[in-house]
């Protein structure tokens, strides 16, 4: 029988197999482009449709929205599948989806009629994590595919199916976001160390450590919201990509300086070549690291201390710390004179991978958290700084 001809058998199929419903204890869920906790998925049965050279396979699914049209449905499936097995084809032109596949990150993609998060807004798409770390889900919406006229044109939809790897490859290389510090940070808890005690450290503990520092002292926000409607890069690329919502660039950064960070505190190649960065992010001299828009500015990224006047007590035993905050210049690229110029290969700094904007922060720590930024500020206080 002619592959697409038994497909409307096979959606019959498996539409009528996949009822099961799951708690929200069994995902852990955050939209690519909103909020999204305490959401409730169907999960499936069956076994999906596979395609050729990948490992994660399709579903179908009715889920919230209504019953799918069965003629909307196959040809969204249809449409679905050719498209991935394009951008298997021409892997190596989409390096976000390449790593995606190479690393095994995507668990199964699944097509809904409309795909919602808890607070009815709509999205094309949507990427949740899973309870198995390092794997996520993506829901594709039947109807958004019909509004943008991709049903069957498999050549239009694969670039913006492409672009949705810019959040899987985030959201399955950050665990779940720490709950949004409100109001003032929690100075006293803040389990600061110094840098004897945090050069000791494993890397687990160092990243753990750090987990701890997001959920009472370092931000990762701009104060400024100067993100604020601004577009967002697709990585690698100076294409820009409009915002789906006001807040789309500032999430959609938050989880890329978040995976950065950790990346720092974790690999040994930063606690050999820039322990300064280490050292700093765990001891409590860093509190904030966040991309910004600051046209006016010819920089790429900055350290800026506060003045001995605006110092905090942080911790048990409290220590005084005049904080410093890395800003990152959204639309700017390095100059030659950054310690960072030859890591950025002359992107945007809202363009970098990841692997690329741990590079920057480190080296903007390493180079100017004592050297520059805190020349008249801390420089001398480090010389009396418990070690």
């Amino acid at each position: 029988m002619p592959r697409w001809i038994s497909t409307s058998l096979w959606v019959s199929f498996l539409m009528g197999a996949v009822t099961t419903c799951i708690t929200a204890d069994d995902y852990v869920a955050h939209a690519s482009h909103d909020r999204q906790s305490d959401a409730e998925f169907h999960d499936l049965s069956g076994s999906g449709y596979e395609i050729p050279g990948l490992s994660f396979r399709v579903f179908v699914e009715e889920g919230m929205g209504g019953p799918l049209d069965q003629a909307q449905a196959d040809a969204a499936l249809r449409t679905v599948i050719d498209t991935f097995s394009h951008l298997y084809q021409y892997r190596h032109t989409y390096p976000l989806f390449d790593e995606a596949v190479s690393k095994g990150l995507l668990d199964r993609v699944i097509i809904r009629p409309s795909v919602r998060n808890h607070e009815g807004k709509s999205f094309p798409f949507l990427v949740v994590r899973t309870v198995n770390p390092g794997r996520v889900r993506l829901l594709i919406s039947t109807s958004s595919m019909r509004g943008g006229r991709y049903l069957s044109e498999v050549e239009r939809f694969a670039p913006v199916l492409a672009r949705e790897f810019q959040w899987v490859v985030s959201k399955a290389e950050t665990s779940p976001k720490p709950k949004t510090i409100a109001g003032e940070r929690d100075l006293r808890h803040a389990p600061i160390r110094t840098d004897k005690e945090v050069l000791t450290l494993s890397s687990g503990e160092r990243v753990q450590l750090l987990q701890e520092l997001f959920e009472t002292y370092l931000r990762v926000v701009d104060d400024q919201r100067s993100l604020d409607g601004q577009s967002y890069y697709e990585v690698g690329t100076t294409i820009l990509v409009p915002p789906s919502q006001l807040d789309s660039a500032t999430k959609f950064y938050d989880i890329r300086v978040r995976e950065a960070l950790q990346r720092i505190v974790r690999e040994p190649s930063f606690h050999e070549r820039t322990p300064l960065a280490v050292t700093n992010l765990l001891n409590g001299n860093i509190w904030n690291v966040a991309f910004v828009k600051i046209e006016q500015r010819d920089w790429a990224a900055r350290t800026r201390v506060q003045p001995a006047d605006k110092a905090v007590m942080v911790g048990k035993p409290e220590r005084l710390i005049q904080p410093a905050a890395i800003l990152i210049n959204l639309h700017r690229v390095a100059a030659p004179d950054d310690p960072f110029y030859a890591d950025t290969k002359h992107l945007p700094m809202g363009a970098l991978s990841i692997d690329q904007l741990a590079l920057v922060i480190a080296q903007e720590i390493q180079q100017n958290i004592m050297e520059k930024s805190q020349r008249g500020h801390v420089a001398q206080d480090a010389l009396t700084a418990p070690k």
